[in-house]
């Protein structure tokens, strides 16, 4: 155990803190997170590797950390895979190494590092699949996940709150070090409202600015934000820890609260990660990049070792070096390998005694539990020295925080001056300062926050307030650097991605496999898409597979970042969107007189719709047979509000629907509906329903209940995206309408006793009409059209009068004996009638299939009017829509396969059964399903066969429309 406690840390406050790590009791102080606090008690082995179970220890400091994954808390607050450097130490905190067995210390499965040139990049595709491998994939899979991957999810529920909330403001700042509390300071001045994100609860840079912001009524500081997300118009998504510091949220608080934040411009003061070298052994626990080091000891007054050897490229690492040094901690040596480096670094390490190896480069550590010694070689040959040391500090350079960028803008560009990749042209309304675009001197990086703060601020229309420009006192070490990607004479296994286990030699083995495409390098090793998202090791990787194919850095390219730019939680992201409110539930302006009217309620997409009204002592096929019957034989009222609604307005309305639907359009008459069927692009059915003229540049559609939303999305894309000269706009009107169909022989009769302005006459009000007009002087539009077969009229109201409008049709039809229906009985109307619904509009049937070819024009292209004609779509084999008799007089199951053959040899499926019920008009069992050659195989005889229930129930092929097939009822 080699970490311990120093007497300074400016982020500490020394208020004793006790919490509990992998059961043992540990202490730390408020302000440490939980990696701090586990250097300061000697922990070494915090984590086990992923694939070889290696012991891992704290490796950097924040966002970068690729090894201290651990498990926090118990029960419902149970949370896997959160980086220790992140983790705000407070009382009680419990915590606990991922996926080892017994212990961290003592692994198990460490004996895979004994097979380890075994479990190279891609092993179990070529070990364990292909044509031999098949059946050993499905033996050995559940052992390989258990033995790889990291912590488990939790199995309670999750008893805290998050919410979900929006921000609106002139510049948001994302980061609040040097650069972004310049640009906030600046912006801010001139009035503009500023927010200002930054992922850390306490920040480095001035505490005076950030009291400052603080004060202001047009700055808002999100503390403990981490912005993930850059989406399209300048909408960023961040996530507030809220609570995360603390054992549990009070009462009402949310744990975390999830920020949509719209801009107008965006200034990205995101920082830079330090890299590792990488070299044999560099794994180990004592193995932590050189800047985190020297900030364990200023931040947290943490020595990460008593002796530290410093290992480097570029001049960064001095810095570090000389601050761990200056603040009490023994440097045993520095080792750069750059063959000369500036008198001023020689001097400031002899000042302090520092012992500086030139030219020379760590090629592998030495230790089991933690490393005990380094060896240390020239690079350009020459005898190997070794050097006792409990810690090893390193620094390759510095990866410009990018990802935001990335997400919008232009793939990432090599510079060649810093050895990183810096960001691409911007797509959005973003700058940058700081590290996060290459600029690693503190002042340059005030000065450069300073002025894209005001160029934010002032593009957004506000005033210059002549604030002077910031000066910093405090000089810093310039940034100088050779490009040192893996030490050339280090032997044994170097690793690049620390959270996949991939090693040097992967990247190699990609390329000898011709896996040279830098995307196909991710996939196939898993490098970079773990935890941290490759954080400390994508530009190594790109380096080591640039030099295997023999280009530059730039030549071999980069992968693109996409959100979210690290792990977000999924309650942050469902805010209150759970259990009952995953969804919200939608009820009819007739809901509570269904209820009171013995309706049994069933959900219906996000609807609750009656099933049935049940009376005393009737079973739901009692209580549907008898409401079925009502309406063939008389009249029944069915609530239809959930059918959904959108308004289509414009002078081009009637060529948009021309163009959506496969039937005519252009010539509906105002006051007339029609029914139209539309096709994805595909060629594939994707909804039906009915269209309404109510004006010349105005049309009511009316799509399925499930579909609505899906329907209005496909309108928008089309408008925006393929035909965005038309002049039309689409808006959902479902809500606003209350809607209920009046249907049966006697519905002209209810309805004209309390119409007031509506001629009900069949000449007056054909079928397809549409009128408006006033039921006892309240608006209603009412359409005759029909989904059951028979004479009816679909009532429209505004929404607050549905209740009314209903009752007094129910009042009206009393003397006709009304009653109302509900969705068993509709479904019964519509199978006898053959009209398709939900079931049958699967996604996977054309209008062939389903009988409606006939309403496609082929006079007018339409969405889908060329790829109906693929050659499956064609072939005479294909199942199609057809009605089914029971022959014996058994119920049909809905999803039984139609075959030839006895109960114990069925033969191969020919085709299913999408929909069935009981028919009171026919007296017996029938249903809708697709037979392959269907139509001409009316008569036949087959068995719907459930194997699943042992069902086989001899049926006969007949027409689907088994009542009224001509029509006439509904046309009287």
């Amino acid at each position: 155990m080699s970490g311990y406690r120093l007497s300074n840390g400016a982020g500490v406050d020394r208020t004793p803190l006790s919490f509990t790590f992998n059961g043992r009791r540990l202490n730390g102080y408020l302000g440490d997170t939980l990696a701090s606090a586990l250097i300061a008690n000697g922990i070494d082995t915090v984590a086990r590797g992923f694939k070889y179970h290696r012991p891992r220890g704290v490796f950097g400091i924040g966002m970068e950390e690729p090894n201290a994954l651990v498990r926090l808390r118990n029960g419902g607050r149970w949370e896997p895979n959160t980086q220790a450097t992140l983790i705000e130490l407070f009382d009680g905190l419990e915590a606990a190494s991922e996926n080892v067995w017994p212990s961290v210390d003592f692994d198990v499965m460490a004996i895979n590092s004994l097979f380890s040139k075994f479990f190279v990049a891609g092993f179990y595709y070529k070990t364990f699949m292909g044509p031999t491998g098949k059946n050993r994939w499905m033996f050995f899979e559940n052992f390989i996940r258990k033995a790889a991957g990291l912590g488990e999810a939790a199995k309670e529920a999750d008893p805290d709150r998050y919410e979900h909330e929006n921000l609106f403001c002139d510049v948001l700042v994302v980061g609040a070090g040097l650069a972004g509390l310049a640009a906030a300071r600046v912006a801010a001045a001139t009035g503009a409202r500023v927010v200002v994100a930054e992922l850390l609860s306490g920040v480095s840079g001035d505490t005076k600015i950030l009291a400052e912001l603080q004060s202001l009524s047009n700055v808002t500081l999100l503390l403990r934000t981490l912005v993930y997300g850059y989406y399209d118009t300048n909408t960023l998504g961040a996530v507030e820890r809220v609570a995360d510091h603390l054992a549990k949220p009070a009462p009402y608080q949310p744990r975390q609260r999830h920020w949509t934040i719209r801009a107008e411009q965006v200034v990205l003061t995101t920082g830079a990660l330090e890299r590792p070298p990488v070299f044999a052994g560099n794994d180990r626990p004592g193995v932590m990049l050189a800047t985190a080091a020297a900030q364990y000891v200023t931040r947290y007054g943490v020595a990460p070792g008593r002796k530290v050897l410093v290992f480097t490229n570029n001049n960064s690492a001095y810095d570090a070096a000389w601050t761990m040094h200056d603040n009490g901690v023994s440097i045993v040596a520095l080792v750069d390998s750059r063959k000369s480096v500036q008198q001023m670094l020689k001097d400031g390490c002899d000042l302090r005694g520092i012992r500086l190896l030139t030219g020379q480069g760590v090629v592998r550590t030495k230790g089991r539990k933690r490393i005990k010694a380094v060896d240390v070689k020239p690079l350009d040959g020459g005898d190997t020295q070794t050097i006792i040391a409990d810690t090893l500090a390193v620094s390759s350079g510095w990866n410009p925080n990018i990802q935001l960028q990335s997400q919008a803008g232009g793939a990432p560009v090599y510079d060649e001056s810093i050895a990183a990749f810096v960001s691409g042209p911007p797509t959005e309304q973003w700058t940058e300062a700081g590290a996060c675009c290459g600029e690693f001197d503190p002042s340059s990086a005030t000065v450069s926050g300073h002025n894209v703060g005001l160029a934010a601020a002032l593009a957004c229309g506000h005033p210059d307030p002549g604030m002077q420009m910031p000066t910093l006192t405090k000089a810093k070490l310039s940034y100088a650097i050779e490009p040192l990607w893996e030490v050339p004479v280090s032997r044994g296994k170097a690793f690049i991605d620390f959270q996949h286990d991939v090693c040097s030699d992967d990247v190699r083995l990609a390329h000898r496999e011709g896996y040279v495409s830098v995307e196909h390098m991710k996939r196939y090793t898993t490098l970079g898409m773990a935890c941290d998202q490759g954080r400390t090791a994508n530009v190594n990787a790109l380096s080591i597979m640039a030099k295997a194919r023999g280009v530059s850095i730039p030549q071999a390219g980069t992968t693109r970042f996409r959100a979210p730019l690290a792990p977000v939680s999924l309650g942050s992201l469902a805010g209150r969107g759970i259990a009952a409110n995953l969804q919200p539930v939608r009820r009819t302006a007739m809901h509570d007189w269904h209820m009171a009217n013995g309706a049994e309620m069933i959900a219906a997409g996000l609807w609750m719709r009656p099933r049935a009204y049940l009376q005393a002592g009737e079973t739901m096929t009692d209580a549907y047979i008898r409401e079925a019957g009502a309406v063939r034989n008389s009249v029944g009222i069915v609530d239809v509000s959930t059918l959904g609604k959108i308004d289509i307005l414009g002078p081009d309305a009637a060529e948009f629907l021309n163009r959506i639907y496969t039937n005519a359009f252009l010539k509906l008459p105002i006051g007339k509906a029609r029914y139209g069927v539309m096709l994805r692009e595909d060629g594939v059915v994707f909804d039906d329903g009915t269209t309404w003229r109510l004006d010349e540049a105005r049309f009511l559609m009316t799509t399925t209940t499930a579909n609505a939303a899906n329907v209005l999305a496909f309108l928008e894309r089309m408008l925006d995206t393929v035909w965005p000269n038309l002049r039309v706009s689409v808006s959902s009107s479902t809500e606003q309408w209350a809607s209920m169909a009046v249907a049966g022989p006697n519905s002209r009769k209810v309805l004209a006793k309390i119409l007031d302005d509506i001629e009900m006459d069949n000449e007056a009000f054909p079928f397809m009409g549409v009128r408006k007009g006033h039921l006892d002087g309240i608006e209603v539009l009412v359409a005759r059209l029909s989904f059951s077969g028979e004479m009816a009229y679909e009532v429209f109201t505004p929404a607050h009068s549905g209740l009314p409008v209903w009752e007094r049709i129910i009042s009206a039809g009393e003397e006709f004996n009304i009653l109302p229906y509900g969705m068993e009985a509709l479904g019964t109307l519509r199978i006898e009638k053959g009209h398709v619904a939900g079931a049958e509009l699967d996604g996977r049937r054309s209008a062939k299939d389903l009988g409606l070819e006939g309403m496609a024009s082929k006079k007018k292209a339409f969405v889908g009017s060329v790829l109906k004609h693929r050659e499956a779509f064609l072939q005479t084999n294909r199942e199609v829509l057809v009605g089914l008799k029971s022959i014996s007089g058994e119920v049909i199951p809905t999803g039984s396969h139609l075959v030839t053959g006895t109960d114990a040899e069925p033969g191969e499926s020919q085709g299913n059964i999408s929909s069935t019920t009981y028919s009171p008009a026919m007296r017996q069992q029938i249903a809708l399903g697709f037979l392959s050659n269907g139509r001409e195989r009316i008569g036949e005889v087959l068995y719907a066969t459930y194997p699943l229930k042992n069902i086989h129930i001899k049926v006969e092929v007949v027409s689907p429309h088994f009542f009224d097939p001509d029509g006439g009822r509904m046309r009287v």
